[in-house]
């Protein structure tokens, strides 16, 4: 089980990050040099996001999906909101990571890869480990190869705060993990692997992006594995108890997805030899307990919904292979990506709320599977 931060290292809760200044912007490189791009899981939650972003920086997009979390819909919504001649710049092929057909198809002429795809949750995880497997690293595997062979100059893949497991004290630091506590986990550090190796072997530029608890527009709150902003607003907007695991005293990193956005840009764009091979947290850089992020959420519905009851939440056993805290050290993206977080958490709720009462519901239909990959 993970071992507890000493008390001496436990920060204090944070909604926001510490500030060191203006994060560095790609979008007017990007637009003066527009760029062939390949985003894995495009119709998922993080993907479709990052194809809405490239498209309205003017740049050429080809998705991949095989939909098994993805949603058309998240593609649909990307059509209503980009210019026509924008939307034409993108191709969606709807294929499999763990097919080697597939991920060559994908790559022919891509210069950047943005490897989204996989199939998230830790409970998923260690109820089908196999499945977690074949999406996490043979899919991996697949694209790092394809993408090399077609000469995409670089290869920017999403790894997850889970791969820290048991590794004692706060904040985490990249060089600093512990033993994992779940395939998933597992999974995300042979990715890690794999693209290490092809850097050194290859010499094919990789760039490793820890999430740590991405939420915002578009995430699902359906399915067998929810994530908790999602799954808390659809709850207290349709006056359904919410269920905490734990006493609620157990706090993470929440980044909301436009950080996550700049961050893909960013290493996308980086010009510092330095700053290639590595793997960088990416995150608020500030901590909230699932207490205090009930009460920011339950505020943020009742402001807009006053009608609805003030809720208390329901308190429920642990789940296995959770980590207890989370708070991710950003210095190092600052220092080699320019990265600063654009967005902080109340903001964030605020704008995750307004999408899921702009479609008069508690977010979009459901799916067959559980929700896109996330950290």
């Amino acid at each position: 089980m993970e071992q507890e931060p000493e008390p001496g290292n436990l920060p204090e809760p944070m909604t926001r990050p510490p500030s060191a200044g203006a994060s560095r912007d790609p979008a007017p490189e990007l637009r003066a040099r527009p760029l062939k791009w390949l985003v894995t899981g495009a119709a998922g939650f993080i993907g479709s996001h990052l194809v809405q972003a490239l498209l309205e920086l003017d740049q050429t997009v080809t998705g991949l999906d095989n939909f098994t979390t993805g949603r058309p819909a998240n593609l649909d919504e990307i059509r209503a909101r980009v210019a026509p001649e924008r939307w034409g710049r993108f191709r969606m092929i709807a294929g499999d990571l763990a097919e080697r057909r597939d991920c060559a198809r994908a790559c022919e002429g891509v210069e950047i890869v943005l490897h989204q795809a996989g199939l998230g949750s830790v409970p998923r995880s260690l109820a089908d480990p196999a499945a977690s497997h074949r999406s996490n690293v043979t899919g991996f595997l697949n694209l790092l190869i394809a993408a090399r062979a077609a000469g995409a100059r670089r290869f920017i893949y999403a790894s997850s705060s889970s791969v820290y497991g048991d590794a004692a004290g706060l904040p985490r630091l990249e060089d600093r993990v512990g033993r994992v506590l779940s395939p998933y986990a597992a999974t995300k550090v042979m990715g890690e692997t794999y693209a290490g190796v092809f850097g050194l072997a290859y010499q094919f530029p990789c760039i490793g992006l820890r999430y740590f608890n991405v939420f915002g527009p578009r995430q699902d709150p359906e399915g067998a594995y929810p994530a908790v902003i999602p799954l808390w607003i659809r709850s207290l907007l349709q006056d359904e108890p919410v269920f905490i695991n734990g006493t609620g005293d157990t706090s993470r990193d929440f980044c909301f997805i436009d950080n996550v956005v700049h961050a893909n840009l960013l290493a996308a764009t980086t010009s510092d030899p330095a700053a290639l091979d590595q793997v960088y947290n990416i995150a608020l850089g500030g901590r909230t307990t699932l207490n205090e992020l009930f009460a920011l959420i339950q505020a943020a519905v009742r402001r807009r919904r006053p009608d609805l009851a003030q809720r208390e939440p329901v308190y429920r056993a642990t789940r296995a292979g959770d980590v207890r805290h989370s708070l991710a050290d950003i210095d190092k993206a600052r220092r080699l990506l320019g990265y600063e977080p654009v967005c902080d958490l109340g903001r964030g709720l605020e704008a995750t709320l307004e999408w899921h009462l702009a479609r008069g519901r508690a977010g979009p239909p459901p799916a067959n599977q559980p929700p896109e990959s996330r950290a």
